[in-house]
């Protein structure tokens, strides 16, 4: 599993995972919230599987 997501992709994904996880404790009391937890996993880990399917890489490659 290589990391595909690049640091400003995964800054963003975890924003926006905490954002909607704090939806089910402090605002809509809805278990939707939960789907928040994809965007931060995947953020955290740095792979998106999606990517994989689309062929999308958002961080740079490194030459060796």
């Amino acid at each position: 599993m290589n990391i595909n997501v690049g640091i400003i992709d995964r800054a963003i994904r975890i924003i926006i995972g905490l954002a909607l996880i704090s939806q089910v404790f402090f605002g809509l009391h809805t278990p939707w919230g939960w789907i928040g937890v994809v965007p931060l996993l995947t953020g955290i880990v740095g792979y998106c599987g999606l990517y994989t399917l689309l062929g999308i890489k958002t961080c740079p490659v490194k030459n060796h």
